[in-house]
């Protein structure tokens, strides 16, 4: 397989028709080399648009799910990023290379560690990986101004909007199959929160995701 040709064609028929036309967010895909994120029996699927399994259950997103996200949530260099799932660290390491600081969090330890090496293969060093439950609230006590949930959950809990700094940004699948949907949560300076629905996908959930009360007769 011809890797550059594979990243080029994934950038020009998968992304750019998925509307995702910032070119820094472009450029950024074709600089962060995805293929060392996957699994070597997987190595041929790196670039397809397609959901690639990691272990555990778990698996990347799709490359236009990805790149999307990248875009919607418009990370600047000043920004700290809290992201709940690393899985294979290929979205911790795009989000690092726009954003001051990504801290992320992995409940399987052996993902974790994948992750890791990953990103130190790639030279991304300013990523803190934490193993630990972050399902329904950040690890500690920090606020951000990015939260991304790699896994779905059937309701989005408070205490992940109530870590959002001002003019903060949260990327959440919310849902259970088979109707999800993407959406993007900013908060105002006041405090108030603007929730716009961008696509409707399917994600894995996340372990211990936060589930709807039940009402009882």
């Amino acid at each position: 397989m011809n890797i550059e040709q594979a990243r080029f064609n994934m950038i020009e028929q998968q992304i750019r028709p998925w509307d995702v036309l910032d070119t820094d967010v472009l450029k950024l895909l074709g600089e962060v080399k995805r293929e060392g994120f996957v699994a070597p029996e997987h190595r041929d699927l790196a670039f397809a648009d397609l959901e690639i399994p990691i272990g555990g259950g778990e698996a990347m997103w799709q490359p236009k799910v990805e790149a999307r996200v990248v875009q919607e949530l418009g990370i600047r260099p000043t920004d700290t990023v809290y992201e709940v799932g690393t899985g294979s660290g290929y979205l911790a390491a795009l989000l690092a290379r726009r954003a001051k600081h990504v801290t992320s969090a992995e409940i399987d330890p052996a993902l974790g560690e994948g992750a890791r090496a990953a990103l130190q293969a790639e030279g991304v060093g300013n990523v803190t990986l934490l193993i630990g439950d972050s399902a329904r609230a950040p690890l500690g006590e920090q606020s951000y101004d990015v939260i991304v949930l790699t896994g779905s959950t059937p309701v989005l809990p408070q205490a992940f909007t109530d870590r959002l700094n001002p003019g903060g940004r949260l990327f959440a699948v919310t849902g259970d199959a088979p109707v999800m949907k993407a959406t993007l949560v900013r908060q105002g300076a006041r405090g108030e929160l603007q929730t716009v629905t961008l696509f409707e996908t399917m994600l894995r959930p996340l372990q211990h995701a936060l589930q709807p009360e039940r009402f009882r007769f």
